[in-house]
């Protein structure tokens, strides 16, 4: 089967792409590499006036107190036990804290679940961690005062799940718990949309960088590289350029075939090859609802395209297939 340039770095993307378009339990998340600068600011909540030191989310991990401050007040203040708050700092329920008391609101070290080492940076927030054998999701987004959402931006990731620890908890896997600061105005550029919803061309401005890109758009800066020839990694991306977020005309393995577009360069219609599977169409195009693009004329059967090899979703090649929600191509049920 012909590989574009990049083989081994598209196979990494079809792997992505497998995890992408499963099925996923509503378990946190976790994360890969970056560096962020928290920031300490005062009073996130009306009812306390101290100090808050936050990550790169937002998220408040200290707090210092003030005057007049209890333990029950903070706890509640943060939607913490207060058994728990003690838990964090070595005090007991009820303890009296003086003004000036810098007190944790997560988790002082390794727990069930994440029994890993972490790396820590300015303030102390935690920066990245590695993942032991028996980790999961749900203690790490626990230990580190993180939702799973907030895990899959820093990695650059549609979402991370957990089954059966074989995509993101990976013992040895060192991910990334924090984002580097981005631009104010980095994001803000025009997007070109599918009728799926997926941002398939976006239009930089001031401020926009590889990063940037990669947490709004969870795309790897390895990936934006290899779908857009003229950027360069060592380059900063000048504002008015249209990058482009998904394969596309690249062809990667499951998804060889030709397509077409609209004005406006959004895929239209596909031709599967030999080889080709669902799963990986879908992510060559940004596609999450292939089938529904593909409905037959009447019952409700599933899509009406044909398959060499059903489990593994392998298609039929000579298949004209529609890429396009508000545009199927319908066949009626046998």
């Amino acid at each position: 089967m012909a590989w574009p340039h990049a083989a081994v770095t598209v196979l990494l993307l079809a792997g992505l792409a497998g995890c992408t378009y499963s099925d996923h339990p509503a378990e946190p998340a976790a994360a890969v590499q970056s560096t962020p600068a928290p920031t300490a600011s005062s009073a996130a909540k009306p009812a306390l006036s101290g100090e808050t030191v936050r990550d790169s989310f937002g998220n408040v991990d200290f707090y210092t107190t003030a005057a007049g401050d209890t333990l029950a007040a903070v706890a509640k203040a943060y939607k913490l036990s207060e058994a728990k708050v003690a838990g964090f700092n070595g005090l007991q329920p009820g303890a009296v804290i003086p003004a000036g008391t810098k007190l944790r609101l997560m988790p002082a070290g390794p727990g069930r679940g994440a029994m890993g080492a972490a790396t820590g940076g300015v303030n102390g927030i935690p920066m990245n961690y590695t993942v032991e054998p028996d980790d999961s999701l749900a203690g790490i987004t626990y230990r580190f005062n993180l939702t799973e959402e907030q895990l899959a931006e820093a990695n650059k990731v549609p979402f991370a799940y957990e089954k059966g620890n074989v995509f993101f908890i990976q013992a040895g896997k060192v991910i990334q718990l924090q984002k580097k600061p981005v631009g104010s105005r980095s994001g803000s550029g025009t997007e070109v949309n599918n009728s799926f919803g997926q941002t398939v061309f976006y239009t930089t401005v001031d401020d926009d960088s590889f990063d940037s890109l990669g947490y709004k758009f969870r795309s790897t800066t390895a990936q934006i590289l290899l779908y857009n020839s003229s950027l360069s990694a060592d380059q900063p991306i000048p504002a008015g350029t249209k990058v482009r977020l998904i394969p596309g005309e690249l062809k990667i393995q499951g998804a060889q075939g030709t397509f077409t577009t609209d004005a406006n360069g959004i895929p239209l219609t596909y031709t599967t090859a030999p080889g080709d599977t669902e799963r990986q169409v879908s992510f060559r195009f940004g596609v999450d609802q292939l089938r529904s693009a593909n409905r037959p004329s009447s019952g409700t059967a599933g899509a009406w395209y044909d398959f060499t090899d059903l489990p593994s979703g392998e298609l039929v090649p000579g298949q004209t297939i529609s890429l396009a929600l508000d545009k199927p191509i319908n066949k009626p049920s046998p």
